[in-house]
């Protein structure tokens, strides 16, 4: 089986925490590898026909300080051949006017770069204003909001990685 990778940019540890539950759900560190990208390089994205970009939007609609290092370094790589899926964390009654923005930068970016973007979200049952990561009505990716619905944040989990399996066609 080809290997995910996933890679997260984490602040206060919500990020890692999502992306350690995401890594179990999907089978493991046999499936996926975790990359937290203060020590990642650009060149580890090469190795991966599927990714999983995680991102917590910092201050107001910003992306997180490690993934903002990384960002114009994406332009090296070609992502034409690779399936991407998206999560993020974020506060959507603090920062109702850029919840999950920092997921919308980066998607932008790399599908602009050719990626093909997976795992699509529904945007029903938050609350917030403007995002930048809803295209067509839905969010780029998986929304997870730790400060207010982390009651939710376990099943919304489940549901999106049998979806993402299945575009990534495993």
């Amino acid at each position: 089986m080809t290997k995910i990778g996933l890679f997260f940019g984490t602040q206060t540890g919500n990020t890692e925490t999502i992306a350690e539950t995401i890594q179990a759900e999907f089978g493991g560190n046999s499936i996926v590898d975790l990359h937290d990208v203060a020590r990642a390089e650009v060149e580890d994205l090469r190795g991966y026909e599927y990714l999983i970009i995680g991102c917590p939007t910092w201050n107001v609609g910003e992306l997180q300080s490690d993934w903002d290092a990384l960002y114009q370094d994406l332009e090296e790589i070609d992502f034409t051949a690779k399936k991407v899926a998206y999560f993020g964390a974020g506060d959507q009654i603090g920062y109702s006017d850029n919840f999950q923005d920092a997921m919308g930068i980066l998607e932008e970016k790399i599908s602009s770069l050719g990626g093909k973007t997976v795992g699509y979200w529904s945007t029903e049952n938050y609350d917030f204003n403007e995002s930048k990561a809803v295209r067509n009505g839905k969010f780029v990716g998986l929304a997870i909001d730790e400060d207010n619905q982390s009651d939710l944040t376990k099943s919304r989990i489940k549901s999106w990685v049998a979806q993402v399996k299945g575009e990534f066609g495993l």
